[in-house]
């Protein structure tokens, strides 16, 4: 974390002796950018300068809504969270900080009078409290190490459990005795690093008794092992859940490291006893991803996130609920084929509120327990990601296409929406969108095939366009109605591109048969339905068929490498971004086996027919076939997909005299997070489109 609060020299003083301050107002923090938008075009500077909603609370009462908005300042290559609080109708907005660094874990004490919330002024991150007027900053804990990844309060206010990411024992440290500046790692483990870092820590739940004023020494519930709480790298706040009576926690945990680890997904829900300090697994027995619990108001269930198999990631998230007196789970949507996600309890307990992604669209249902009976509440082109209950009322956060995150306010009794957030209304004013239009189709297996078409803004019929395929990642990751500050299709848009988006074999929110059609066919039905959906929005006269290209991340960067060997002359350049090239090569340099293991079949050696279809897949055996200018985007800190599969197939297409560009990031992950490193990477993205796809350069430099 780099986040840095400045004290009042009174205050750094005397730290926890109950020094407050009013409202912080600090001169060099980010604040929302001033920026011209020329002719409505949404640039990377202008795509940048969005305001991105992060944590959303609702008051104990209902009346009010916490949130942050995080800024980010090209010049300085960074931003900041700071807090707002408005009405839960969308009126009487106030911003509540305004300081250096971001206050993130931002939530409402139980009484609901104060905020909590985090801060870091270097290493010293701990947790503060203010008023509902931005009011009375005041630094509860006193943590040292700067470990502090979050924290939430007991119901009764008496407890707060926080998370610190604790140093693991380096059991080779007598090895480097006297060699202070060695920087050399020794591993005999697997699981040593995981998506962008180094496994050097590993975060743990602490208990502590709060008195209302300061935050007591916590008592490790996983103390003595090596065990992660949340589990990284998604898990948040969210894996860890109060009892109503603030006398139990539950958390999720996978309780291995090392090889079992990296082999297994296979995580429980845990209920740790404050009182008797025992701990009892509640998913024993059941083998997958076990997460984010949820104890219902009365205290008599307790509902969480399920998946069957172990070692399969991607599985139906199935919703389960366990009764306390009868000790049992019972499995809640199995006759609801599609994933049930954010669960949250209605105040009565008698029912649960999720969303859930179907043909390519998320929005909120509700559960009755008692019945099992599954409704509906919103049918939105939209994507919500997050729903709360809040009276008579749901608070939830949605996104689109052409919407990044705002706050919604849903009358669950007819579906009606309202936003009720308005971070972003004067910017997204300024901008010409391009129309999102709905398609389906018909797949080579006869299947209908769902695709998104995205069109220039002041789109005429009568032109013909330069066409971009996009090519998901995941693998299984629906093409929804996202936002996204990297992959966004209508930044490609307005830079005069069509944008043909297919939810090809492989996707959530189709069923589960359709979903599971990728695994081990890598090279098969979902590459059909690609090339299913170019060809078939190509025969639109106002697609250039002429001028048409292939862009995808991660799977999609497979998915583009794959397809410059079986396109048969239909792009005219390609872009792949922390794609995988040598899928014999990425099974020992990926971190998650698991992963590899489930949907590549095995091991590479492995000499079972499925498991050698896979491999016989991989994108480097075709580029032989390779005549097309291509663009290779990584990045160091990929540890997902590391950096030499993208050298590996930069390298390929140089030494077959194919047009290239690398664009490496040293300092980047998996994803690109730093504006400068974000712009650059947009700004790459169209200087190589529209060198071939708005020209007639060839590949050989003639035209």
């Amino acid at each position: 974390m780099n986040r840095k609060f400045i004290m009042g020299a009174l205050c750094a003083a005397l730290a926890l002796t109950g020094c407050q301050q009013k409202s912080v107002k600090d001169k060099d923090a980010i604040g929302k950018p001033q920026i011209e938008v020329k002719d409505g075009m949404l640039s990377p500077e202008v795509l940048w300068s969005f305001g991105r909603i992060g944590d959303v609370n609702v008051s104990p009462d209902g009346k009010k809504v916490l949130y942050t908005v995080t800024y980010y300042n090209i010049e300085k290559n960074k931003g900041n969270a700071e807090v707002y609080i408005m009405d839960a109708d969308g009126g009487n907005v106030k911003q509540l900080t305004q300081t250096k660094n971001s206050e993130f874990n931002v939530i409402f004490n139980p009484k609901g009078d104060k905020i909590g919330f985090i801060y870091a002024d270097g290493d010293d991150v701990n947790i503060y409290e203010m008023n509902l007027d931005g009011s009375g900053r005041k630094k509860i804990s006193d943590f040292k190490d700067g470990d502090l990844e979050g924290f939430s309060y007991a119901p009764d206010g008496k407890h707060i459990v926080y998370v610190r990411a604790l140093a693991k024992k380096d059991k080779y440290a007598y090895l480097k005795e006297g060699l202070d500046k060695t920087t050399g790692r020794i591993n005999d483990d697997l699981a040593y690093r995981h998506w962008d870092n180094w496994v050097d820590n590993v975060p743990q739940p602490f208990v502590a008794e709060f008195d209302g004023k300061t935050v007591k020494e916590g008592v490790n519930l996983l103390d003595g092992t090596e065990f992660e709480s949340p589990m990284r790298p998604w898990g948040g706040m969210e894996q860890i859940a109060w009892s109503p009576d603030g006398k139990r926690i539950a958390y999720t945990c996978r309780k291995k490291v090392g090889k079992e680890y990296a082999y297994s997904t296979n995580s429980d829900i845990f209920i740790y006893d404050i009182e008797n300090k025992t701990t009892e697994n509640i998913s024993e027995g059941m083998m997958g991803y076990d997460q984010n619990p949820v104890f219902s108001f009365d205290g008599k269930t307790i509902a969480w996130e399920s998946m069957e198999r172990d070692g399969y990631e991607a599985d139906k998230i199935r919703l389960f609920v366990y009764d306390f007196a009868t000790k049992k789970a019972e499995y809640m949507t199995e006759q609801f084929d599609q994933n049930a996600n954010g669960l949250k309890y209605s105040a009565d307990s008698k029912n649960i509120y999720f969303v859930s992604d179907y043909h390519a669209k998320d929005n909120i249902y509700k559960l009755n327990i008692a019945t099992k009976e599954i409704k509906q509440i919103t049918n939105s082109v939209c994507d919500y990601t997050a729903v709360i209950p809040c009276g008579d009322k749901l608070i939830a956060t949605r996104m689109s296409m052409s919407n990044p995150v705002e706050i919604w306010s849903v009358d669950e009794k007819d579906g009606k929406e309202k936003k009720i957030s308005t971070v972003n209304d004067d910017l997204m004013a300024k901008v010409k969108w391009g129309k999102v239009e709905e398609r389906w189709l018909k797949a080579t297996d006869g299947k209908d095939l769902h695709t998104w078409v995205i069109y220039p803004p002041d789109f005429d019929s009568t032109k013909k366009y330069p066409t971009l395929l996009y090519c998901e990642g995941g693998p299984q990751s629906t093409v929804s109605q996202f936002w996204s500050y990297r992959w966004n299709f209508q930044i490609m848009a307005a830079h005069g591109y069509i944008i043909v988006a297919p939810n090809r074999r492989g996707l959530p929110g189709f069923g589960q048969e359709w979903l599971e059609e990728i695994s081990g066919d890598y090279g098969g039905q979902c590459m059909r339905d690609y090339l299913t959906a170019i060809d078939e929005l190509s025969k639109e006269p106002y697609v250039d068929v002429d001028h048409r290209g292939a862009v995808g991340a991660s799977f999609g960067g497979y998915s583009v490498y794959w397809l410059a060997g079986h396109h048969d002359k239909r792009f005219k350049a390609f872009i792949a971004h922390n794609g995988m090239f040598n899928l014999e090569q990425q099974y020992l340099e990926t971190e998650e086996m698991w992963f590899v293991n489930w949907d590549l079949g095995g091991a590479y050696w492995d000499k079972d027919p499925k498991v050698q279809k896979s491999y016989a897949n991989s994108p480097h055996l075709f580029v032989d076939k390779w005549d097309t200018p291509i663009m290779v985007i990584h990045s160091e800190f990929d540890f997902r997909i590391v950096a030499s599969q993208g050298m590996a197939a930069y390298n390929a297409a140089l030494n077959r005299g194919i047009p290239a560009r690398y664009l490496y990031f040293p300092d980047e992950t998996h994803w690109v997070l730093k504006p400068q490193n974000g712009v650059l990477w947009q700004r790459n993205f169209f200087d190589w489109l529209d060198k071939w796809l708005k020209t007639d350069e060839q590949p050989n430099g003639n035209k």
